[in-house]
């Protein structure tokens, strides 16, 4: 354990300890807050490609328990309507992994929980993302990687992949519970209970380093498979690719019809009127402590 890591879990500690999470909590009623998951993978999985997207299923478990003692858990359309006593959580998972569409909703199922999948339909069918079969055993996705990817390769597989194997860059093959889910699995897990599509883009790209006509060819075509193939478990709405927007991302996304789209990061929705184009989430990152899971749902430290 480093320094850093000890001393923010005595902190975490005392403030739980102190009681200030519940002060928080009480503030919170009629509020609503958006989490933002990836994946869920088994408890005994090894650090696998990105790990801070691949989420234990027991610690999965846990922020779910800790979940439905102080909130409501609702579909996402829902946690925009008030009249609530208790604050609401809407539930979204990222990419269609495979290992959320089966542990993870596993675990929603067992609880009767609703969530919503945003799926990038152009790599689904056991697809290993980019950023999972880049990361190194122990050192993670390499930062300078990560920016090059996002910013000069536009954030698409395969132009990433290319550069990479031109630069005798190592690549890793994920398990398939760390790889998308098939379209007949994504169908399996949203028969299981309240559980509902959105679009994340056709191939995930980095939205703002397209040009327009782009942008709304990744918005429409993924629109029109979700509907044509899933229907009434569809939902209007749009969770930007590594949460990146422009006004003229939003503005395409209005075009095409889409309710609202969430970002990344942002914590807590506001009691005024958020950008419906820009609802913030919060991101919810393996590594995060239980105590840290209470504190950031309790309103502190949300980014």
């Amino acid at each position: 354990m480093t320094v850093r890591t000890g001393l923010k879990q005595a902190v975490e500690s005392l403030l739980i300890g102190a009681g200030v999470a519940g002060v928080a909590r009480a503030r919170l009623r009629h509020r609503s807050l958006v989490l933002a998951y990836h994946n869920v993978v088994p408890d005994d999985a090894p650090a696998i490609g990105d790990a801070s997207l691949h989420l234990s299923q027991a610690t999965f478990a846990q922020q779910l328990d800790e979940l439905l003692r102080h909130a409501d858990i609702v579909p996402l359309d829902q946690a925009f309507v008030a009249g609530s006593v208790r604050p609401r959580v809407a539930i979204t998972f990222d990419d269609a992994y495979l290992g959320a569409l089966t542990l993870g909703i596993d675990e929603l199922a067992r609880r009767r929980l609703p969530a919503t999948i945003f799926v990038a339909p152009g790599l689904l069918d056991a697809h290993a993302f980019w950023w999972d079969a880049l990361a190194q055993p122990g050192t993670g996705l390499d930062a300078g990687l990560r920016r090059r990817a996002l910013e000069q390769l536009r954030g698409q597989d395969q132009p990433i992949r290319r550069w990479a194997e031109s630069q005798a860059y190592p690549a890793t093959s994920p398990p398939d519970y760390a790889r998308s889910a098939t379209e007949d699995q994504l169908r399996a897990a949203i028969s299981r209970g309240t559980f509902a599509v959105g679009s994340h883009t056709w191939s995930h790209p980095s939205l703002p380093q397209l040009d327009r006509a782009d942008i709304a060819s990744e918005m429409t075509r993924s629109r029109d498979w979700l509907v044509a193939r899933f229907g009434s478990a569809w939902v209007p709405w749009l969770s930007y690719p590594y949460g990146r927007s422009s006004p003229t991302v939003t503005e395409e996304a209005a075009a095409a019809g889409y309710r609202g789209a969430l970002a990344i990061e942002g914590g807590w929705i506001p009691e005024r009127a958020p950008a419906q184009y820009a609802i913030p989430r919060l991101n919810v990152p393996a590594g995060l402590s239980a105590r840290g899971f209470a504190l950031r749902t309790a309103g502190l430290f949300c980014r």
